[in-house]
């Protein structure tokens, strides 16, 4: 199968297809493809069917019984048999759809499943049934049947635990949005630090760009400013409320007001279970089901302290939502107003520096040292990359670490790769490094990791100065870490 020319990047999810598709094994398998919204998985599956001469179907939200009719009528237009399809339900459906697969092997995509589960929940029973090992229908075919959905709540429970599907699918793929190397590349931006601002904003959805954006980026970093105001802020834009309908999308968010409180108290800088609840003015009881739920959703991640036992906090995992809570919700009326964009953007500025880009940095550095970052330049294989507070018992004080490389721990203590501390406006010096310093020695009197080869790295958008560097060229377990190395342009 060869990839379309016109898609960006996406050759892992293509070969991954591929692989499944082409299988020439015989008997029917099924496949799991998920992910947010925006990500262009309709995008993959319709041209995976193209490319295999498969059948597409997209399901929308409606009752049981138009559904099959739609599917019916689009089997029917596939197929070209010689009287219509009706099926009369569902399992009628599916083993005409196994049936495509009765000389080769064939694609058969049924998109936004979550709908058609919702009308009809005994669906994925369903397709157990006939995907049943020894039933003659799977047995004799070999279609590979591909269910997917934006419902990541939903989409998650699909295979686990005691659901009908468990144990049947052969692939589950989730299609994740782009990193900001890809980001930077997909948006056409070479100025680094324009590339770090926009990704701030929109994340690595494709669709922002390229349907919610047409096509306009900023044309460099002093258009910046103006882009977010004709874009972002502009009411007659779809970016404008696309944060507002990813949270209605998700069928498993009910109380909407309390959910979009939850992210207002995180884009605010309550990052634990307390903070929320202190800003929401309730229990931390009260709010673990609408937490639980956001994280099932795939719109809050939380992330464990490196440093200290059951004291997670909890981040907001799409850029967009978190620049719509910290900039856009608190002044939704203004901006609802044509022409108030760019007076709200310029007051809204520097609270898009400490509460959006700074955090967004910090993340992106952590990124980078799982995934991008070369081993050797680390020390070791990083097992995860975190971040905590490391107590401080004589100052009677807790010390940040925004970056924590955690190593394989072979049996023994884990050793601590590196710590860095991550500055997105701050020309990093020789202070920074005694901090880490001093920070290392902290975590070694506390026991809890191997500190022998632990690193320290000074990330920064602004740089470095000259005591930084000259630290760094004697000390070899000083790293200085710019947007060059972080985007790969060192």
């Amino acid at each position: 199968m060869d990839k379309p020319a016109e898609m960006f990047d996406r050759d892992y999810e293509w070969s991954a297809l591929s692989r499944f598709i082409t299988d020439p094994q015989p008997g029917a398998t099924l496949g799991v493809v998920s992910g947010r919204r925006r990500q262009g998985k309709t995008f993959l599956l319709d041209a995976a069917c193209r490319a295999a001469g498969g059948f597409y179907f997209g399901a929308t939200e409606a009752a049981d019984a138009e559904s099959l009719r739609r599917i019916s009528a689009a089997l029917t237009a596939h197929v070209r048999p010689a009287s219509p399809f009706h099926f009369a339900d569902w399992a009628e459906a599916v083993d005409a759809l196994l049936a495509l697969g009765a000389k080769r092997p064939v694609p058969v995509v049924i998109d936004e499943f979550p709908y058609l589960a919702k009308a009809n929940p005994e669906l994925p029973s369903i397709i157990q049934e006939a995907l049943r090992p020894l039933r003659d229908q799977r047995t004799g075919s070999r279609t590979r049947l591909l269910l997917c959905g934006s419902a990541l709540s939903f989409m998650g429970r699909l295979l686990s635990g005691n659901a009908p599907l468990r144990g049947r699918a052969g692939l589950e793929l989730v299609v994740r949005p782009l990193d900001h190397r890809l980001a930077a590349e997909f948006w056409g931006i070479t100025d680094l630090h324009l590339a770090m601002k926009v990704n701030a904003i929109v994340g690595g959805t494709p669709a922002y760009r390229r349907e919610f954006a047409r096509g306009d980026t900023p044309a460099g970093p002093d258009d910046f400013d103006d882009w977010v105001v004709r874009t972002v802020l502009n009411p007659e834009t779809p970016l404008f409320r696309e944060a507002r309908y990813l949270l209605a999308e998700e069928p498993d968010l009910r109380d909407t007001a309390l959910y979009l409180s939850v992210l207002a108290a995180v884009a605010d800088g309550n990052a634990t279970r307390g903070g929320m609840a202190g800003y929401l003015e309730r229990k931390a009881t009260d709010i673990a089901h609408p937490i639980n739920v956001l994280e099932d959703a795939g719109l809050l991640h939380r992330d464990a302290d490196a440093f200290r036992d059951n004291r997670p906090t909890y981040r907001i995992a799409e850029p967009l939502i978190g620049f719509y809570h910290a900039i856009m919700r608190p002044v939704w009326d203004q901006l609802e107003r044509p022409g108030s964009a760019g007076r709200v953007w310029q007051a809204s500025r520097r609270r898009f520096v400490s509460n959006v880009l700074g955090p967004h940095f910090e993340q992106v550095c952590r990124d980078w040292a799982l995934h991008h970052a070369d081993p050797e330049f680390l020390g070791g294989l990083p097992a995860r990359v975190g971040h905590g507070v490391v107590h401080d018992p004589k100052a009677r004080t807790g010390n940040e670490v925004d970056v924590a490389v955690i190593g394989i721990a072979d049996g023994a203590k884990p050793p601590l790769l590196a710590i860095g501390e991550a500055k997105w406006n701050d020309t990093m010096g020789a202070a920074h490094i005694e901090r880490l310093r001093h920070i290392r020695d902290l975590i070694t009197l506390a026991g809890r990791y191997d500190t022998t080869n632990t690193q320290l790295m000074c990330f920064s958008g602004a740089g470095f100065n000259d005591k930084a560097h000259a630290a760094a060229a004697t000390g070899p377990d000083i790293r200085l870490i710019d947007l060059a190395t972080l985007y790969n342009q060192a």
